[in-house]
């Protein structure tokens, strides 16, 4: 492995201590190799230079090696974070990931700019999911949508939002809270109306009328501006004394609304988020909040599409709660 010389496989299968075929296997991103052996696989590549002759494999399987990732936005922390996922185990699979952002042209666009890449499949992301309601799908393209209502057109990959924004409320409740707010997400985005979904039957169970519902577009700017008409709250007849928000960097905000009017958190109002995001641990106070798991939903979603899931298939990733320092039990003046 000198010189000029390319680095093969049999160089990689020596290196490993493996044969030939299980190197081959791990390139193509095959099932059938356990865990240990493709991680030594993969740091023999990484050791000896192995770079994956993507046109050879196509001719070899019939695929690229490349799989897309359709998305509305880039902006969201949400999507950052799941797009960060499904190109870390792609990557681990030999895939790379080809990203189609849906501009005018709506989906079918996007799909056709994929389709020139000739990608194996396609997984759609959060939001962008809402625009497939109402258009034809490709039938020349696996996909898989993450986060969207069950579909019997194509296979999916969910977190457990509603459940995991009643678990949120429920804590909450058993603070001792009894009028809650809401901050939700985008009327359009699925994962918004699961958050409500989850916090309204969250109430209802315990015999308490929803606090007041306001609507942001998952920015921290959003969430200060969301932040000030529920304070007006906090302060009238409504008696907020607990707010679950839509996501963490909404929550954001709304602690900055309440520190801007000297109110403190969790003194006077409880704030739960949703996400856990690496910085939820360092704002101030620590952040309660729900966990998404994006690692688990990009190793789901990408599985889904490379080793093919059934149309109509769903798996759903739940999202525990993390208690942290913003919420205690109500004022008692």
């Amino acid at each position: 492995m000198t010189g000029q010389r390319r680095t093969s496989m049999a160089d990689v299968a020596e290196l490993a201590g493996v044969s030939a075929q299980t190197v081959s296997r791990v390139v193509n991103g095959s099932p059938r190799v356990d865990p240990a052996t493709r991680e030594r696989v993969e740091a023999a590549m990484a050791a000896s230079g192995y770079r994956v002759h993507r046109a050879a494999r196509a001719l070899r399987t019939g695929r690229t090696g490349v799989i897309g990732a359709v998305v509305s936005t880039l902006a969201t922390v949400g999507n950052s974070l799941l797009l960060q996922s499904v190109v870390d185990e792609a990557s681990v699979r030999g895939y790379a990931v080809a990203i189609a952002r849906i501009g005018a042209g709506g989906p079918a666009e996007a799909f056709d700019r994929l389709r020139e890449q000739g990608v194996d499949g396609a997984i759609v992301v959060n939001e962008a999911s809402a625009l497939l309601r109402d258009v034809a799908l490709p039938a020349d393209l696996r996909l898989v949508v993450v986060d969207s209502p069950p579909d019997e057109r194509y296979p999916g990959v969910a977190t457990a939002h509603a459940e995991g924004a009643a678990l949120a409320t429920a804590h909450l409740l058993g603070l001792g809270h009894r009028v809650i707010a809401h901050v939700a997400g985008p009327a359009s985005s699925y994962a918004a109306t699961e958050r409500e979904r989850g916090w309204r039957e969250a109430l209802a169970a315990a015999g308490c009328e929803p606090g007041p519902v306001v609507r942001g577009t998952w920015s921290s700017a959003s969430g200060f501006d969301a932040g000030q008409q529920v304070l007006d709250a906090v302060t009238g007849r409504a008696a907020v004394t607990g707010v679950v928000v839509a996501n963490d960097q909404m929550a954001l905000g709304m602690l900055r609304a309440a520190s801007e009017r000297g109110m403190s958190v969790p003194g006077r109002l409880s704030v739960v988020g949703f996400d856990d995001v690496d910085d939820a641990a360092n704002y101030t106070p620590a952040l309660t909040t729900v966990r998404q798991r994006f690692d688990v939903l990009g190793q789901r979603a990408v599985a889904a599409v490379i080793d093919g899931a059934d149309a109509g298939s769903r798996q759903v990733v739940d999202a525990p709660l993390v208690v942290r320092a913003s919420t205690a039990e109500p004022a008692t003046s």
